[in-house]
């Protein structure tokens, strides 16, 4: 068992960590505080003065960067609770060092979509309120508020038992962690998929889709902030995480052909229809407006170059896996965005042929959305630092197995 510390050594343990930390760790902090206040700021503001004022997002296009950096952050957590619950939950040994800060990051990334969506909804706390007074059993964006909530709490409890190195509870915690975050994220791929009347995104694809691009995203994230990790700790990596990094790194190499295929049969199925929304949707991101996008970032950074980058690496060169994982999550952030963005851009009335809405219509983020979108990311690093401080690089100990 690990020994047992008092109080008063763990908190001067953290003030000594915090202390010796370099110029660089406070500078990261600082910045990614003032972010998270910045966000805050605008987002209150917004908030009183009204949307309409200062979101970019119109009757036709309700949804907008906001909401595609909600999607991306709850996409993120799931992911990270999913690989990192092959360890200390199914018992695959590799596996085993990257769980602490895994889980910990989960509760990180999915506060940060928590904080982005507060300030996208107009009301926040009268969801909170209504969520349990009046719950609509039929509506998916219910279940999935719900289920994200039930999904959190499993998250922060087996965090805690990971710490107190109660290694029973913190799997069974693990465990319905796991189930909760699976139903939660395909039910935010049934809020897209059940939608009859955006055809781009209509049909059974997209829950699966969901659940498949979490995974990958988390194995990109794990990668990412593990080499981070012990940068900020200035530790050198045992053979153990090594040997950990280098599984998820395969793991991420399968998920990342996955998503490939699917992405590839998504194109095919699109252009095989007949002219009509989703044809129009498939086509714009092929060669028409969203096609850089789509092309640069969701297929090259997000996919073909890491794909290579990690086949070079084979999961033992760190620099390589830190490129990698970084143009992953740059670009699986802009595929989010491409996602909310091109099913809307189709206009309901495209095939009445009403004049007005013959063409693809527009959004750009306004100024607040942009700060907001940053906080959600300052949020997540500023977690991250604060956490490799706090719970000391989140170490996980070799005797509790």
């Amino acid at each position: 068992m690990a020994q047992q510390f008092t109080l008063n050594e763990l908190v001067s343990g953290v003030v000594n960590r915090l202390k010796s930390a370099g110029m660089g760790y406070y500078l990261m902090v600082l910045i990614s505080g003032l972010l998270v206040l910045a966000a805050t700021g605008a987002g209150l503001h917004a908030m009183i003065m009204g949307h309409e004022n200062f979101y970019n997002v119109t009757r036709e296009m309700p949804w907008g960067i906001l909401i595609a950096a909600y999607v991306f952050f709850v996409v993120t957590s799931t992911g990270l609770c999913l690989v990192s619950s092959i360890g200390h939950v199914f018992g695959i040994q590799d596996f085993m060092p990257i769980a602490k800060r895994s889980v910990f990051l989960s509760i990180a990334t999915i506060l940060s979509g928590f904080f982005v969506i507060a300030f996208e909804i107009k009301l926040p706390w009268r969801m909170a309120i209504y969520n349990v007074i009046s719950p609509n059993l039929t509506s998916n964006i219910w279940w999935m508020g719900t289920l994200y909530g039930i999904y959190l709490m499993f998250m922060f409890m087996e965090y805690v038992f990971l710490n107190m190195n109660k290694h029973n509870p913190a799997v069974v915690c693990g465990f319905s962690g796991s189930v909760a975050g699976i139903l939660a994220h395909s039910n935010l791929g049934a809020v897209f998929g059940l939608l009859m009347g955006r055809e781009f995104w209509h049909g059974p694809y997209m829950p699966i889709y969901f659940i498949a691009s979490a995974m990958m995203t988390g194995c990109a994230v794990i990668i990412m902030f593990h080499i981070l990790g012990y940068k900020v700790n200035n530790e050198k990596m045992g053979p153990d995480m090594e040997r950990s990094l280098e599984v998820t790194t395969k793991v991420g190499i399968l998920l990342i052909c996955v998503i490939l295929f699917f992405t590839t049969w998504k194109m095919i199925s699109g252009i095989a229809g007949e002219p009509g929304g989703k044809y129009e949707a498939i086509m714009a991101l092929i060669n028409g407006k969203f096609a850089f996008s789509f092309w640069v970032f969701e297929i090259l950074a997000a996919m073909v170059a890491p794909l290579i980058l990690f086949m070079l690496s084979r999961g033992k060169n760190l620099k390589f896996m830190l490129l990698a994982s970084i143009s992953m999550i740059i670009g699986i952030f802009v595929m989010r965005f491409n996602l909310v963005m091109v099913g809307q851009s189709v206009p309901v009335y495209l095939e009445l042929g009403v004049n007005e809405y013959k063409h693809l219509m527009d959004y750009v983020p306004s100024l607040y959305e942009m700060i907001i979108t940053a906080g959600g990311f300052g949020m997540t690093a500023l977690l991250f630092l604060l956490g490799e401080k706090i719970f000391d690089g989140h170490k996980v100990d070799a005797d509790h197995h």
